[in-house]
């Protein structure tokens, strides 16, 4: 069955115009440079000198961000978005965003961890965008999740599966695919940039939060009903999420608050803060089979 409530955009193709914002925190220039060599050997990659702006923790100022966002999101030439660094600010961007209206026509937005606050923004939009790594994170992957990447970019089937490690609750559940990190998706909660969960599969992830405060989040879903309305549950990778000394694990933890739900959960999944951060496209529909652990995605997100 075709997902009506997500729009695909239109596929990439090489030396395709791209443009590089700076939304949230400010970044560490040679790890941007890293990635941005690896954009810009595939696409023509253009940024705006306001890029390297400071002010205090943000990549420049509220006006400043939210300028180079909009402009790139309604450039018709710029055929995709790649976000320079996560971090903390996109959704100080949010409140004026939704004042603006929609954002031209159908493009790709690339990027995790804080950038969610910018993807499930879109996803309330009927948009498709791409949780995947941001440039300052890009030039340590693997070569293969820079070839994944284009590929999720510009072709017109499915993305190949992905293998989890672990499985919570057994069971195969389908529906879009929604989510991303679980700070952030928790503060958007009972905002108006939130997208319908109803029947999607959400994704998870998170670093540097200890366990009890990933339960403090997770209970904080459970109590606004989130889990009454997602079909199941894929658990990315959770970074520095240990006690000291604790004799358990957040990967423990999260098992357990998985199980109480009774959805299909998987976990292990190479997407995230990790080693490996592999782009999967938001608003696609998926199969998760949490028993075979993996992770099918049954549609593009781009269109000929």
């Amino acid at each position: 069955m075709l997902n009506a409530r997500f729009q695909p955009s239109p596929a990439l193709h090489p030396r395709d115009r791209v443009a590089v914002i700076a939304p949230a925190s400010a970044f560490d220039r040679p790890a941007f440079e890293a990635g941005l060599a690896l954009i810009g050997a595939r696409y023509h990659a253009g940024y705006g000198p306001g890029v390297f702006e400071r002010h205090r923790y943000l990549a420049g100022d509220d006006a400043r961000r939210l300028g180079e966002l909009t402009a790139a999101l309604s450039d018709p030439e710029a055929r995709a978005v790649f976000c320079a660094r996560g971090g903390y600010g996109a959704m100080r961007l949010l409140t004026r965003l939704a004042h603006r209206g929609p954002p031209g026509p159908p493009k790709l937005l690339v990027g995790f961890s804080d950038i969610t606050a910018l993807h499930l923004w879109l996803q309330t939009l009927g948009r498709i965008s791409v949780h995947g790594p941001v440039l300052t994170q890009l030039g340590r992957l693997p070569p293969s999740t820079c070839e994944r990447l284009f590929s999720v970019l510009e072709s017109t089937s499915p993305a190949p599966a992905l293998q989890g490690t672990l499985t919570c609750v057994g069971g195969v559940a389908e529906g879009p695919l929604l989510g991303g990190n679980l700070s952030v998706v928790t503060r958007l909660i009972g905002t108006p940039f939130m997208p319908e969960l109803d029947g999607a599969i959400l994704l998870l992830e998170d670093q540097g939060e200890r366990p009890y405060r990933l339960d403090r989040m997770w209970t904080h879903l459970q109590l606004a009903g989130v889990f009454d309305r997602v079909r199941g549950i894929v658990l990315g990778s959770f970074t520095g999420c240990e006690e000291k000394d604790a004799p358990y694990s957040s990967t423990e933890v999260l098992r357990e608050l998985a199980r109480a739900t009774g959805l299909p959960c998987a976990a292990g999944f190479p997407i995230g803060h990790g080693e490996v951060n592999e782009p999967v496209p938001l608003g696609v529909r998926v199969r998760l089979d949490a028993d075979a652990r993996s992770l099918t995605f049954l549609e593009a997100a781009v269109a000929p």
